[in-house]
């Protein structure tokens, strides 16, 4: 399991520490960590929605036996960025996310 890179063995105390403050428990780490990468925001009315649908996820990565770790990214909106100087950045965002 890919997880146990950073969860198993004596040389990852340090790293299952970092997970313990955050209230996970042992029977957490010895699970798959599956990523649940979430835009929401309360300034985009595309990604308002996320929220509650990245809930369901986290869920449902639970219930078929995995510790979900949800972590933030980049929301963009041409809307909010229509009309300034900034207006050009949701075009360079979109390279960069899409090179990753």
């Amino acid at each position: 399991m890919r997880s146990s890179i950073i969860t198993q063995g004596i040389d990852r105390a340090t790293h299952r520490s970092l997970f313990y403050s955050m209230g996970h428990c042992r029977e957490d780490l010895n699970k798959p960590l599956v990523a649940v990468v979430n835009s929401f925001n309360e300034l985009m009315p595309g990604h308002v929605h996320l929220q509650a649908l990245c809930q369901a996820i986290k869920l449902g990565v639970a219930e078929a036996g995995g510790t979900p770790l949800e972590f933030p990214c980049i929301a963009v909106c041409d809307g909010i960025a229509t009309g300034h100087k900034g207006m050009k950045m949701p075009m360079l965002s979109r390279e960069m996310i899409a090179d990753l």
